[in-house]
């Protein structure tokens, strides 16, 4: 086997930062200053910064501006990854030396399925390109070596190919990999499960150096152990759940899920919004409504009128967002106070159903039909609401790990 130069300086780098069990993913505007602070608060042991353009990053001081603030990689927002897209080695190299002082890790985004990236020729759309991605793992190992670089990619059917495509990178000189088990084309109403398999299989063929981390499948908090179980993998990157359900990264309140796994929508709101207020950066207020609707998806399925409240806000009216907050907060005491029977939990095979005021997973929508069996067009049909109706298409246009949001080059690139 060849060598494999930086998987013993990224073991002991994982151990340096506490041996890690949960990561935020990077989401383009998802996993911003504001959001990072809230999982932590939650558990998360590391974040991630959302995917950035590394030529943008490195040519447009507007760009770095809008993305990172002085607070970031302060000691509220240690351990970071910072990520970067890429297909030119000097690009990245440049935008590697402006952040070596602002995290632990650089990370290699080479799992984006969009067609932004297909467009822009970054992410998984390199994955038939093992030169090139050696050439830019190598010139920042070799340009700015005191910053460690890792990599996320997607897998291939051929799950001997997966093995030889990990291998190139970690020879090129990676120092962990994350594993999204998912191949390139399963995006969207094709999205279907991650294969956790795919994950064991490069755990048992790399050496126990490798520092692997699993992506794909988590839904609930079982999920996490379960995942390291099954495939062996030192930690789990949790990304879409987390936009709706932050607590994902708390510690279980007991062996069976009750009702203190699931906080009220209201108290994560309420929590999300004054770190919102309290943190500086652009990136942080422009995500907020964003995060908002993620958070309070299962909220406005039925509290149509509040939803609709929010949708007309421009980033930046916090005075206007604090009206909508404290609407929600009057509503759920109302549900609580007035319908105290129906907060409970119940089984739904796999699934729970969780009271539609506390936060929990948001599921994908396919053909109107919920992952965890839900029948969305239903509840529309039962409302008559055209609202409902444009909701089912977004939430199918934006049904993947991967949401659409915006940044200047991209007019809708994905998050991964």
């Amino acid at each position: 086997m060849a060598s494999m130069p930086n998987v013993q300086k990224g073991r002991a780098l994982y151990e340096k930062l506490g041996s890690p069990k949960t990561f935020l993913a990077p989401m383009v505007d998802a996993s911003e200053l504001a959001w990072r602070k809230l999982c932590r608060k939650y558990g998360a042991d590391i974040c991630y910064s959302p995917m950035y353009h590394a030529r943008l990053f490195g040519t447009t001081e507007s760009y770095r501006k809008q993305q990172l603030c002085d607070e970031d990689y302060t000691e509220n927002d240690k351990p970071l990854v910072i990520q970067f897209c890429s297909n030119k080695p000097n690009e990245l190299v440049d935008a590697v030396k402006l952040v070596k002082n602002k995290c632990d890790a650089v990370d290699l985004n080479l799992g984006c399925p969009q067609g932004i990236a297909r467009k822009g020729h970054y992410g998984a759309f390199l994955m038939d390109e093992w030169e090139l991605i050696a050439s830019l793992i190598g010139a920042v190992n070799k340009e700015v070596p005191e910053v460690p670089i890792t990599a996320k990619i997607r897998v291939f059917e051929d799950r001997q190919k997966t093995l030889a495509y990990a291998k190139s990178i970690l020879q090129a000189g990676a120092w962990w990999l994350t594993v999204h088990g998912r191949t390139r084309e399963m995006k969207g109403q094709q999205t279907g499960l991650a294969d956790w398999s795919q994950i064991k299989f490069l755990r048992d063929e790399l050496p126990s150096e490798v520092v692997l981390i699993a992506n794909g499948n988590i839904i609930y908090k079982r999920n996490i152990e379960e995942s390291i179980n099954a495939t062996g993998a030192d930690a789990v990157m949790i990304a879409e759940t987390a936009l709706s359900y932050p607590a994902i990264f708390a510690k279980p309140a007991a062996d069976e899920p009750s009702l203190d796994d699931f906080p009220r929508v209201d108290h994560v709101l309420r929590e999300y919004f004054d770190i919102v207020k309290a943190t500086d950066g652009h990136a942080s207020v422009v995500s907020l409504k964003t995060h908002m609707f993620k958070l309070l998806r299962t909220f406005f399925i039925k509290e149509v009128e509040i939803r609709n409240k929010l949708g007309p806000l421009k980033s930046g009216e916090l005075d206007k967002f604090e009206v909508i907050v404290k609407e929600i907060e009057d509503r759920v005491n109302h549900i609580v106070n007035s319908e105290p029977e129906n907060d409970v939990i119940t089984p739904n095979g796999d699934y729970l159903n969780v009271p539609y005021w506390r936060i929990q997973p948001l599921f994908r929508v396919v053909n109107g039909v919920a992952s965890n069996g839900e029948v969305r067009s239903a509840e529309k049909a039962k409302k008559g609401s055209t609202t409902d109706s444009n909701d089912e298409k977004i939430e199918k246009r934006k049904a993947s790990d991967d949401t659409a949001e915006s940044s200047p080059e991209h007019k809708k690139p994905k998050m991964d």
